[in-house]
């Protein structure tokens, strides 16, 4: 008899030991805990996947059911668990000294650059900008490319995505190599970190979380967009990805009890849909999907990849074109905070 049942469990068929890793999607990679009375996963996003060098998502048995307490039976809080491959003792996460952070920090990089054709162009300077560059611990390269550090509710170091930007259109530029290097595979390659550096990302901006603890949280799934929608809607904590697939259950765990938007690209927005419903019942938090992009955009944008941070470029404008008539209440807010008429016609909310 199934001591363990759960609505969450799905069959299981097939006898293939590895299969499609619910954090980074690559196929043959994750392998399941397997329930000891059925011999069938716990649940499909409970294992670990073999990409732990690029992906690093382990989801174990132990946190599932203290996640989800009801899924345990109290007469008998220790279920019969086996796993269809021995278990290796946990590396611990590897991170980098922040004093690598500090040495980055400049406004020099050619992103920002572009910053500047966006924020405070009639000043001579950019209060917005210094204030999300050091929000954020944006970072150089003598290259003028931008450092976007990972730093975790903590206030660890995971790791540095470089990434170089044409200063004009805000577009990304590929290297010989590709468009992303990792400050850890540079220390690594001049042997200021080991070779067995474990890499297990976070959010990019998720030490804001710790910051503001009250406030929604925004997650999109670049970097760019985050800082972008910082500047332009302050009041919501604007976290990153990295990617499409970036969006796991692991890095989500530090969303528990939070109030979250999800801000998908063009052509994921179902794809985040599906993985809401999963973190809804998973981490345990208020979240919501934004289909805006799905519902404006043009068949030329979506054939250009547009994303959240386009439409808020496209759409700025000064507060006073914009205001119409409010209630009492809703103006009274307003004129504590314009970010907040922004907010309210940028994505047609309404007063319930």
């Amino acid at each position: 008899m199934n001591k363990f049942k759960s609505p969450y469990l799905q069959p299981y068929k097939g006898t293939s030991t590895r299969h499609t890793c619910p954090a980074c999607g690559t196929k043959n990679s994750f392998t399941y805990y397997l329930n000891g009375d059925t011999n069938e996963p716990i649940h499909l996003t409970v294992g670990r996947c073999e990409r732990e060098s690029k992906c690093g998502y382990h989801y174990t048995p132990k946190q599932y059911f203290i996640d989800n307490p009801d899924k345990v039976r109290k007469d008998d809080r220790t279920p019969p668990i086996h796993i269809n491959r021995p278990i290796e003792p946990l590396k611990p996460i590897g991170t980098i000294p922040f004093s690598y952070v500090e040495k980055s920090a400049s406004h020099q990089s050619d992103f920002v650059r572009f910053l500047f054709k966006i924020f405070d162009h009639d000043k001579r300077e950019s209060p917005t900008i210094v204030h999300l560059c050091a929000m954020y611990a944006i970072g150089a390269t003598r290259a003028k490319e931008v450092v976007f550090w990972q730093i975790d509710i903590e206030g660890k170091v995971r790791t540095g995505k470089v990434m170089k930007y044409n200063p004009i259109t805000g577009h990304r530029i590929k290297h010989e190599s590709g468009s992303i290097n990792w400050v850890h595979n540079l220390l690594k390659k001049n042997g200021t970190l080991p070779c067995d550096f474990n890499l297990v990302q976070c959010f990019f901006g998720e030490h804001l979380l710790k910051m503001n603890p009250t406030n929604p949280v925004a997650i999109v799934e670049s970097e760019k967009s985050a800082i972008i929608g910082a500047g332009v809607m302050p009041d919501l904590v604007w976290l990153a990805a990295g990617n499409v697939n970036g969006l796991s259950i692991d890095k989500c765990k530090v969303l528990k009890g939070r109030t979250v938007i999800l801000f998908p690209d063009l052509k994921a927005f179902d794809k985040w849909s599906e993985k809401a419903k999963e973190i809804k019942t998973i981490v345990g938090c208020k979240i919501s999907v934004s289909d805006l992009l799905e519902q404006v955009a043009t068949e030329e944008e979506r054939e250009n990849g547009f994303d959240i941070a386009d439409y808020l470029i496209r759409d700025m404008k000064e507060p006073a074109q914009i205001r119409q008539r409010f209630s009492n209440e809703i103006e009274s807010l307003i004129n504590q905070n314009e970010a907040m008429l922004y907010l309210i016609e940028t994505f047609d909310l309404e007063a319930v």
